[in-house]
C-alpha cells in the first residue's frame, strides 16, 4: 500500500519561509511526477508547482519567484520551499504523486498540510 506523508505546514508571518516536505512510502517501483496543490477555504483545490522524475518544473505564475520545488528520488519525496508567503498563500497544502506499484499506476494523494500566513 502506498502512503504519502506531508510534513512543514504552520503558522507564519508575511514575508516569511516555510518549506513542505512529502515522502511516498510502500511498494513502489517508480514515480513519475510529483507534485503541490492548495486549496484555500471556498475555492476549488489548484496546482501550486509539479516536477518530473527528470527535474522538469513547472510553477503556478501566482507563486513564481517566491516557491521552489525540487525532490529527492532516492528518497521518494518532494518539496516545497516557500519564501516570500503572503497572505493569500493561506490554503491547506496537498501532495500528489504519480506512482507505479508492482500492480498498478496510480494517483496518490497526501492528507494536506495548513499553511497560514498571517500578522
Amino acid at each position: 500500500q502506498v502512503q504519502l506523508v506531508e510534513s512543514g505546514g504552520g503558522l507564519v508571518q508575511p514575508g516569511g519561509s516555510l518549506r513542505l516536505s512529502c515522502a511516498a512510502s510502500g511498494t513502489i517501483f517508480s514515480i513519475a511526477t510529483m507534485g503541490w496543490y492548495r486549496q484555500a477555504p471556498g475555492k476549488p483545490r489548484e496546482l501550486v508547482a509539479v516536477i518530473t522524475n527528470g527535474g522538469t518544473t513547472n510553477i503556478a505564475d501566482a507563486v513564481k519567484g517566491r516557491f521552489t520545488i525540487s525532490r529527492d528520488n532516492a528518497k521518494n519525496t518532494v518539496y516545497l520551499q516557500m519564501n516570500g508567503l503572503k497572505p493569500e498563500d493561506t490554503a491547506v497544502y496537498y501532495c500528489d504523486a504519480d506512482i507505479r506499484t508492482t500492480t498498478l499506476r496510480a494517483n496518490y494523494w497526501g492528507q494536506g498540510t495548513q499553511v497560514t500566513v498571517s500578522s
